[in-house]
């Protein structure tokens, strides 16, 4: 049973004996609130879009919703052969789909290009089908691209990174055409950001959140940075 499950079921346990407490304590989260403004649906026609997966996507979900520009990260799925995608599936391995979040950024304030600098340094890109305590085919490293600009672009950046010896080992993330992304379940969608207290979002959701921030705080929305 991977960690995360075991988390989330330790988790329930922890609700029903304390949840007025765990209600309360949800309304912050790395100094934001819990009620945010989304996009409307009109907005969201205008942005642009991308795909990635780096792991728990309740960890990558927030990494990128904290960077200047993007106003929007759906959880998902996204790489599999399965016609369909649910969460019961994917984490069992029976579909191929990795875990991945759609990143909707305003391409006037945020390139692509810099949505590749918050993927590799949000994650480890050398640990294959792992990312932290999390293993199986559902948590690998990949970049979904829509056309050649992008393919071009996250090949390029791999291999800069690659001949500058950034990472100590190989990195082994796809680079592969996005197919169809899957939503995620609705209560997938803004985790870490509504249950702060949650064992799993303590222990590796939030430290993951952190040391991204500390390392690229000129990314940073600035409610984000602190």
């Amino acid at each position: 049973m991977k960690l995360k499950n075991i988390f989330r079921k330790f988790s329930l346990i922890t609700l029903i004996f304390s949840g007025l407490l765990i209600s309360a304590c949800t309304q912050l989260s790395n100094g934001h609130h819990s009620t945010i403004e989304k996009p409307s649906p009109e907005r969201l026609t205008q942005l642009s879009r991308a795909y990635f997966a780096s792991g728990c996507f309740w960890c990558v979900e927030a990494i990128f919703e904290s960077v200047n520009g993007v106003e929007e990260a759906v959880s998902g799925y996204a790489g599999g052969s399965a016609a369909n995608a649910n969460y019961r599936a994917v984490a069992a391995g029976l579909t191929r789909h990795a875990e991945a979040v759609e990143v909707y950024y305003d391409s006037t304030v945020v390139d692509y290009p810099t949505l590749l600098k918050v993927f590799f340094g949000s994650h480890d890109p050398t640990t294959l089908n792992r990312q932290g305590p999390d293993a199986g085919p559902q948590y690998r490293s990949a970049i979904f691209y829509q056309n050649a600009s992008e393919k071009n672009a996250s090949v390029a950046y791999r291999d800069t990174l690659e001949k500058a010896g950034v990472f100590s080992g190989q990195i082994v993330t796809e680079i592969t055409p996005l197919v169809k992304f899957y939503p995620a379940e609705d209560y997938h969608q803004d985790y870490e950001r509504k249950n702060p207290y949650n064992p799993y979002i303590q222990a590796v959701s939030i430290p993951r959140l952190k040391k991204f921030q500390a390392q690229f705080p000129d990314l940073l929305k600035a409610t984000a940075a602190h």
